[in-house]
């Protein structure tokens, strides 16, 4: 009989008009990975704030035995106590605290006058050398990067006596380097002995640590896959995730690239808005042709990002310099207001602080970017038509809702993303700037947003998007721009281009001189 850590029965949640879990079981062994997979609003992130006592006992039907004893979590606290940490996939730190004080946050070392902030510190710092961190736990976190931030997670539940380690997503901002250590870390924790839960989009990953692989579908247990060998195909999860063969990751479609260029930018230079010493985007030129979709790669921390907002009405940076043409018009736009205006859109990595109002329902987020076209002569909003066109987009993305009326904070992370394209397809842009579009969502749902992307194009919109994944830019780019350190150091037709040419690009031009700034940019 297997060793069994946690044992999840019959565990039902209803929400109103949705059963999010529907009798869901899972079983985790004693010392294995073990990976949750399945469409955004499967039922995943719920199933682990059962566990967690997020979502505290009595609000859901069902039993979870932890080391063969029934819990009742009423709070997360509850968990913690006995060694369940999760880990979210938006990171729980302030910004403006030590790696130290972020790590005993809630959980304080208390000496005779108050904070022992010599054992606070000590004890940091043994936990960050268990991650390989080589930072002071005086450091404040606002001065570290993501990946750094995501290991200082990991610390911060060491220091909880942690039994079974739950990563929601850990890898979804991290760059192939970082990702591949993470998983490293994980493999040498179930070496020592401990259990790990681990929820990613990332089928590689998966494929790469998990020892068993759970399936949920439509808030149901559909199996478990057994992958002791490390090897397993990723076309046999997906068939489980989405019920059916997905023959092909990316849509085809028939590209017509117009010779007329859609935007062009010339010489563009950006400083960083506070280090104003620091060029993060040097002296950079690209177009793109109407009905083509462009790519951007490179590194995290390569100026791409930095690169699209500043285009965007001047949304970031400072000194910005260069020229910037939208259908063969020199524009200067001092505001993201006047970009929308010239048909400018640019769909942002970071859909819950920047993309959305959360706390806002689909209807209102869908037509925010251009509330005149649903203001009646007065300018006073038709609530009737910004419900109808949020049904149209409801339907044409299908976004899994029971109703428009639904807060945007309530949807998986798939059905946000497609909620922030159609507020932005309904803005109607001449030209859509899309950074990450794909990040922290499942395979059905990418497949979604990249036909999205191939209608845009076949429209005749001019299309550039920002990705980490390489394969997702070969596999729907025309071509592809690659950056580092702040300029353009290649530019290749996507029928020439490899991961191998793309990665060679990089590390080429980081062998050249470059001034001290633009490295610590």
């Amino acid at each position: 009989m297997p060793d069994n850590i946690l044992w999840m029965k019959n565990i039902t949640k209803l929400y109103p008009g949705v059963r999010a879990l529907d009798n869901v079981n899972l079983e985790i062994r004693r010392g294995e990975i073990h990976a949750l997979v399945g469409e955004n609003g499967a039922g995943k992130s719920t199933l682990m704030n059962v566990l967690s006592g997020t979502i505290p006992y009595g609000e859901y039907e069902g039993t979870i035995l932890f080391n063969e004893k029934e819990c009742q979590f009423k709070r997360i606290h509850d968990s913690e106590k006995l060694g369940i940490v999760i880990i979210h996939q938006e990171l729980a730190l302030i910004p403006e605290l030590s790696i130290g004080e972020n790590m005993f946050l809630g959980n304080e070392r208390k000496g005779n006058l108050g904070i022992d902030w010599h054992e606070t510190y000590n004890q940091a710092e043994k936990h960050l050398k268990e991650v390989g961190l080589q930072e002071r736990a005086t450091t404040l976190i606002k001065d570290i990067g993501t990946g750094k931030q995501q290991l200082v997670e990991i610390a911060k539940a060491l220091s909880k006596n942690v039994k079974l380690l739950i990563l929601d997503e850990p890898t979804s901002s991290l760059n192939q380097e970082e990702s591949k250590m993470l998983l490293d870390m994980l493999l040498q924790f179930k070496k020592q002995g401990m259990t790990s839960i681990l929820i990613s989009h990332k089928l590689s990953e998966v494929a790469y640590v998990a020892d068993r692989i759970t399936v949920l579908r439509d808030g149901a247990t559909i199996e478990t896959i057994k992958n002791e060998s490390h090897n397993i195909d990723e076309s046999r999860i997906i068939r489980g995730m989405v019920g059916r063969e997905l023959t092909s990751r990316f849509p085809s479609r028939e590209r017509k690239v117009s010779p007329e260029i859609g935007m062009e930018v010339k010489n563009w230079s950006v400083c960083h808005p506070v280090y104003t010493e620091k060029c993060v985007v040097n002296n950079v030129s690209f177009h793109v042709h109407k009905g083509e979709i462009v790519g951007f790669s490179g590194l995290q921390g390569a100026g791409r990002t930095e690169l699209a907002k500043s285009l965007f009405g001047k949304n970031y940076g400072s000194s910005i310099s260069g020229q910037e043409f939208l259908n063969g018009q020199e524009v200067h736009l001092k505001t993201e207001r006047e970009a929308i205006e010239h048909g400018l859109a640019y769909v942002t990595e970071d859909r819950k602080t920047n993309g959305l109002v959360l706390i806002d329902t689909i209807a209102k987020n869908t037509t925010m970017a251009r509330l005149k076209k649903v203001c009646d002569k007065r300018g006073i909003i038709d609530v009737g038509m910004e419900n109808h066109v949020a049904e149209k987009s409801k339907t044409a993305l299908n976004i899994k809702t029971p109703t428009v009326q639904q807060l945007v904070g309530n949807l998986s992370g798939g059905n946000q993303q497609k909620v922030l394209l159609s507020k932005w397809m309904f803005a109607d842009p001449n030209v859509l700037i899309l950074d990450e579009p794909t990040r922290g969502i499942d395979v059905g749902a990418k497949y979604e947003i990249y036909c999205i992307m191939n209608d845009m194009a076949a429209q005749g919109k001019s299309v550039v998007m920002i990705s980490s994944e390489l394969p997702e830019l070969l596999g729907m780019c025309d071509r592809i721009y690659v950056m580092n350190e702040g300029s353009l150091v290649a530019e290749m037709e996507s029928a020439e281009a490899t991961q191998e040419k793309i990665m060679a690009a990089i590390l080429r031009s980081g062998k050249r001189s470059v001034p001290d700034e633009q490295k610590d940019a």
